[in-house]
């Protein structure tokens, strides 16, 4: 799962900061704020954590200078992120006050527990995912000055009973399992999450149809192998086949996926079903057979191919995204070669690259052959640059098209307006800021590469695209 980092949760609706609490005062009012770092699942459970505050009597805190209460929730997956993370928590300790709380949580914390408190003496709380509805008893412990780590792994905790605290009115992302069996070798998820378990369908059917009735168009489903979701009667299929039959859900993706649970049924919903979207992250890793086998991935080269023929026979006009990783124990420059072709052949429209990170604990840190960080390195420089060409070209084929997407944002920078089309491509366009959460009909001019610059046409306009 890919996602911008430091994403922030914790937003004041009144004019003024909230008042601060003191030491040994009751948690009822105090202010809270998280910073998000990692993937949409991380994102969702930080919304999660917000609900159970909020739910305890927290406040929301517009900065983290003016919580109470600050919770950084980490990603754990490279250990570029964490030593980020690690950097950031030693910035935040310096505007804590007497009585503040200074708490880490999610897969970092999970990985490191008790180790973290005694490698941070500055941060007084440790919490896994399992143990997010433990956060204000956390809080209270640390006011009185007990330092605690909770990362007990709870094989049946779907927080059914929390509300998520969500941000945008348009777009949600809806948890439908937890943890992974996959077990490959580099991956630090099933130690830091758990063993898969999935939610009821009903359940999953009974939060999109709230988020549908308060306006809600766009639902995300995240699982960490989200196609291989069963709740012992209903597969995959089903879910999509429920979630998007559901009255005023215009579009619905997914994410991550295993390409190994594309089974028949799963293709031929994301097929039939009207909402779902035209895009599908299938995280490849390695386009070489023998680094896959290393990597426990469970599918060979060909095999992968074979998903994306059937994924591609069934929506012709889908758009692939992928994960990989070189640099891998034992790559060798042929291997490197049959990455770099598999990205030509399969045309990729976008691509998440990482050098090999060796997580503590993982099977892949036993391996032979490591590959030196300066070949690691190099490979991950020519890797982008094949994604960025094969990207360019499919996306300057696509200007002069007409597409519908939904308005998201305003952009990073400058005035225009953020939006992403069916196949998860983004366009800006010129438009007044009311016009975030709604659909509009728009064609491209231009592309960086990346995105696309894109000018509004009239809605009657056939859409060729999406």
């Amino acid at each position: 799962m890919s996602a911008p980092d430091g994403r922030r949760i914790g937003h004041d609706t009144s004019d003024a900061p909230p008042a601060r609490s003191g030491p040994g005062m009751s948690t009822t009012g105090a202010s809270f704020f998280i910073e998000t770092y990692g993937c949409q699942m991380n994102a969702a459970d930080a919304q999660l954590m917000a609900g159970v505050l909020l739910k305890d009597g927290f406040a929301p805190a517009p900065s983290p200078e003016a919580a109470d209460v600050v919770i950084v929730n980490t990603c754990a997956i490279r250990d570029r992120a964490e030593q980020r993370v690690l950097g950031r928590v030693g910035e935040l300790k310096r505007s804590k006050r007497p009585g503040d709380v200074l708490g880490v949580v999610g897969c970092m914390a999970q990985r490191l527990g008790e180790r973290l408190l005694e490698r941070a003496p500055y941060v007084d709380f440790v919490a896994g995912p399992d143990a997010y509805r433990d956060l204000p008893q956390l809080v209270r412990r640390a006011r009185e000055g007990e330092r605690a780590a909770d990362t007990s792994l709870r094989s049946t905790e779907h927080y059914e009973d929390i509300l998520p605290v969500r941000e945008t009115a348009a777009s949600a992302f809806v948890t439908v399992q937890r943890g992974c069996d996959y077990r490959c070798t580099f991956c630090i998820v099933p130690m830091t999450r758990g063993p898969e378990r999935s939610r009821r369908l009903a359940d999953v059917v009974r939060e999109a149809e709230l988020l549908a009735s308060r306006g809600v168009t766009e639902v995300t489903l995240l699982g960490q192998t989200v196609n291989s979701y069963f709740d012992g009667a209903h597969d995959f299929a089903d879910l999509l086949r429920a979630v998007g039959a559901l009255p005023g859900i215009r579009r619905l993706r997914f994410t991550s996926p295993h390409p190994n649970a594309f089974s028949d049924r799963v293709v031929a919903a994301i097929a039939e079903v009207e909402a779902v979207c035209e895009h599908v992250h299938l995280p490849a890793q390695s386009g070489s057979s023998a680094v896959l086998k290393r990597m426990r991935r469970r599918y060979t080269r060909e095999e992968y191919l074979r998903v994306v023929e059937r994924l591609r026979l069934g929506v012709p006009d889908l758009a692939l995204t992928t994960d990989i990783i070189v640099g891998f124990p034992g790559e060798t420059e042929a291997d490197f070669d049959a990455t770099l072709r598999l990205v030509a052949e399969v045309g990729f429209d976008e691509a998440y690259t990482f050098r090999f990170s060796p997580r503590e604990g993982t099977p892949a840190t036993r391996l032979p052959d490591a590959v030196p960080e300066a070949v690691a390195a190099e490979r991950l420089v020519r890797v982008i640059a094949e994604v960025r060409r094969v990207s360019r070209a499919r996306n300057a084929g696509l200007v002069g098209t007409t597409h519908e997407i939904l308005v998201e944002q305003m952009a990073r920078r400058g005035s225009q307006l953020q939006g992403r089309t069916r196949q998860h491509r983004v366009a800006m366009v010129d438009g007044p800021p009311e016009w975030i959460g709604s659909y509009r009909t728009v064609r491209f001019t231009g592309t960086t590469g990346a995105t696309f610059s894109a000018v509004p046409v009239a809605a009657d306009r056939e859409v060729v695209g999406a």
